[in-house]
């Protein structure tokens, strides 16, 4: 199955090393990373503010966690590796479905691997309380992505060992898993949730089912039942209209209703409207 289809419309068509959107999703993540240090931030407010604590989404109505906790690392080698790999793997899928779309595949994976792993936490009390932290949930999306699009494509292990990239994904999301039965303070669960949710977009093209979700879309909507309950409204007025004109031939004007004049008076109003428009 071909999966560029649906994304890519002829418009991802970036140049150079750092297409826009990952150049600002590495900007923001390494600025989210470096800035608390520099400052002295209290570390454990941060993570338990803006990390993901399944227990404060809806018990402190943290609402921003399923977003926030995506741009914050723990440690050095933990905002290196992700950002090499979304670098390494979202770069092309960027110049392959352009800036907008890759941030909602983006986004779309990174906070439905924070709401599968919310649900995970919700029945485990043990990770209730735990801040999840890091972008993992998105970047495993990325990757799953990747090996949908490109499976042939061919990924040097430790830069020596060739092994085509559906492969490698498959042994991945497989480790991850395993890995699940594991008390190793890793969040298996966001990661394997970043993978389902990334590979279900691509699958069933949620991509167009999400849309009529989107802020654009939902204005347009409103636009469009606005038109129709105002057309409504002066097709029933027209109708009175008609009524009230039939009754004025018959017997006058003066025998009208005070209702009746009214509905004229407010009939011409709004002619005279259309008139100045």
């Amino acid at each position: 199955m071909n999966y560029h289809r649906p994304f890519s419309h002829g418009i991802g068509r970036q140049s150079g090393a750092f297409p826009p959107a990952i150049k600002w999703l590495l900007i923001i993540n390494v600025a989210a990373f470096l800035g608390p240090r520099v400052l002295y931030f209290n570390l454990d407010f941060l993570y338990r503010t803006f990390g993901l604590v399944p227990a404060y989404v809806l018990g402190k109505f943290y609402v921003w966690q399923p977003v926030t906790y995506m741009f914050l690392h723990g440690g050095t080698w933990h905002i290196l590796m992700n950002m090499f790999i979304l670098w390494m793997f979202g770069s092309e899928l960027e110049r392959t479905w352009g800036p907008k779309e890759f941030l909602k595949f983006y986004f779309a994976t990174g906070v439905g691997a924070g709401i599968v792993n919310f649900v995970f936490g919700v029945f485990n009390p043990a990770a209730n309380l735990t801040p999840i932290i890091g972008a993992s949930g998105a970047i495993y999306g990325v990757l799953v992505a990747y090996a949908m699009l490109f499976p042939e494509r061919y990924v040097y292990i430790y830069f020596l060992i060739p092994v085509k990239v559906k492969f490698l994904v498959i042994f991945l999301v497989v480790i991850e898993f395993l890995s699940t039965y594991r008390a190793d303070g890793i969040a298996h669960f966001a990661h394997l949730g970043g993978a389902l949710v990334g590979f279900l977009y691509l699958k069933f093209d949620w991509r167009w089912k999400l849309r009529k979700w989107s802020p654009d879309e939902i204005i347009r909507r409103v636009k469009i039942a606005q038109s129709a309950r105002k057309l409504q409204e002066e097709t029933k007025m027209m109708e009175e209209v008609d009524a009230i004109l039939d009754k004025i031939n018959r017997v006058g004007y003066e025998n009208l209703t005070r209702r009746e004049k009214k509905t004229l008076e407010k009939a011409s109003d709004k002619l005279s409207e259309h008139g100045r428009k």
